[in-house]
């Protein structure tokens, strides 16, 4: 039972950490230090300690010798190995998703790109974003890559939050609706194509000012 209760509060401490270092409130080389975490969150440093390991397998932490636990950094080149990763293990979800794919799930997805569209803000567009793609992947029933997926999103959205903490302007996701039609007419080697080219803009350059040199994408 004690484990179990462990486990609880590693996974509580952990998802709370992630979100923080998702959305640059804890900023790269930052030191996540185990008796603040264990005071803040009421419990000893196995939970914490644990927290700290799944951090790091999500990429979000690094452990070195005498500098103790910190938030890892990321560069441009990680980016573009996330979206390459990503684009990927997506195909490969949505090529085994397809067949399983229901009207009513495509309608949620296009719902979810309408509230994409309509986003006030980074978070709320990388969170309707997510939703788009884990409604057309999730019925591909394989778990573990599912979970892949997930920490790569994960990493998608700390480089997003960072490249654009000001200046969001609404927009139109094409490729979501491009996707869409595909898998509605049963061409799921087409959606799997245009979904390919879509991720793997993530952190490409685009035209426009030096705050806004990101494609917007993902």
């Amino acid at each position: 039972m004690a484990r179990d209760n462990d486990d609880t509060i590693a996974s509580r401490i952990s998802r709370v950490l992630a979100e923080r270092i998702i959305r640059g409130e804890l900023a790269p080389d930052a030191r996540l230090r185990q008796d603040h975490v264990a005071e803040e969150f009421g419990t000893s440093h196995v939970p914490v300690r644990e927290a700290f390991r799944r951090l790091e397998a999500q990429g979000l932490a690094i452990s070195e010798p005498r500098r103790g636990v910190r938030v890892a950094s990321f560069d441009l080149k990680e980016v573009r190995e996330v979206a390459e990763m990503r684009a990927a293990l997506e195909v490969l979800a949505l090529r085994h998703a397809a067949p399983h794919l229901t009207a009513a799930i495509l309608e949620q997805a296009e719902e979810a790109t309408r509230q994409g569209d309509m986003a006030a803000d980074v978070h709320a567009w990388e969170a309707a974003n997510r939703r788009f793609h884990r409604l057309i992947l999730a019925p591909c029933d394989m778990p573990r890559l599912l979970a892949s997926i997930d920490d790569l999103h994960a990493a998608s959205a700390r480089f997003l939050f960072s490249a654009w903490q000001s200046g969001w302007e609404k927009r139109t996701d094409h490729d979501h609706r491009a996707i869409l039609a595909a898998l509605r007419q049963g061409r799921n080697e087409e959606a799997a194509a245009i979904l390919q080219k879509h991720v793997q803009w993530i952190g490409r350059p685009t035209a426009g000012t030096a705050r806004q040199a990101f494609a917007i994408v993902g």
